[in-house]
């Protein structure tokens, strides 16, 4: 087999347990926590593309225990190295974190589980945006079918809900830090050779002066344009541009879209007892990635 369908075919086996499982939490009227779902099908993925096996699976402690491994790895990657300012520091490694950031393979999971969780969390709080996006899955690719990687072109709200999500929530609010190659003047400032930079991914998002009312969730702001986030269009960058783009985007871009729409093809979700829509949280956590501050759970009803 080649190896671009032996990928695809694994994606497809790891989305069907995950569909598999929200069709048993649907007959025990079981609460899903949508990140740790997603979190378990994308690290999964990941050693079953890399080892041949699963690192983890729902409902166990495995998931929570290789979920605070990633978590962890995450917190390593955006602690400041005082060996980057002080070079004669590097050879002892005070703070450990060249020891601790060794075999990062599984910290990619990390962000897809926060675009996921994001995503869900705005349909949810929209139901009318979450109503338009089952009925172009339902129009395009039909009842109880499996939404296949050749589909995400077809799929243009879908699409549109993901770039709406990036926009919001990137998943790396400040992407990984840049240095300067050379002294450059940057609308008056002189930014010295060797300075660390970070780009506010996040604040660009949220800028009245590029988007229209940026704090509102509108999918529809990407239907009549075509402003995409692999790099090309500086309004949303959500996984950086050139050669410091986040190579793993096209991993990302195909397992947040499948996923979504494994979420919401065939499953209608319903909140807590009690709450509404407008009731659930959007507190962040920001870091080296976006994380929710208060993890979204609900409970899947099949259709």
């Amino acid at each position: 087999m080649h190896k671009l369908e032996a990928s695809e075919g694994l994606r497809q086996e790891k989305l069907k347990q995950l569909r598999d499982y929200l069709h048993e939490s649907c007959t025990s009227k079981r609460v899903v926590n949508i990140g740790e779902v997603a979190f378990v099908t994308s690290i999964n993925l990941l050693s079953g593309t890399l080892f041949s096996l699963d690192f983890a699976s729902f409902d166990s402690n495995s998931a929570q225990e290789m979920k605070e491994t990633v978590q962890g790895l995450m917190k390593i990657l955006g602690t400041p190295n005082l060996a980057d300012y002080f070079p004669l520091l590097k050879l002892i490694d005070p703070q450990g974190l060249r020891r601790g950031s060794e075999d990062l393979i599984v910290a990619g999971a990390d962000t897809t589980i926060d675009s996921v969780q994001w995503a869900m969390t705005e349909l949810l709080r929209n139901p009318h945006k979450m109503t338009k996006a089952k009925d172009e899955l339902r129009t395009i690719i039909g009842e109880n079918k499996q939404v296949e990687e050749l589909d995400i072109s077809r799929l243009p709200y879908l699409q549109a809900v993901i770039k709406e999500t990036f926009r919001c929530h990137p998943a790396g609010p400040f992407l990984v830090p840049h240095k300067a190659e050379a002294n450059v003047e940057i609308n008056g400032y002189i930014v010295p050779e060797d300075t660390q930079i970070l780009v506010n991914v996040w604040a660009i998002g949220r800028d009245s002066r590029i988007w229209s009312n940026p704090d509102i969730f509108e999918p529809e702001r990407f239907l009549d344009n075509k402003i995409d986030y692999r790099g090309q269009h500086f309004e949303l960058i959500a996984y950086g541009s050139g050669k410091r783009m986040c190579p793993g985007l096209p991993l990302a871009h195909v397992m947040v879209h499948l996923m979504i729409a494994s979420l919401i093809h065939n499953f209608d979700w319903k909140l807590e007892p009690g709450m509404k829509p407008e009731d659930l949280d959007l507190n962040e956590m920001f870091g080296l990635s976006l994380h929710k501050a208060i993890p979204l759970e609900a409970f899947p009803i099949f259709q």
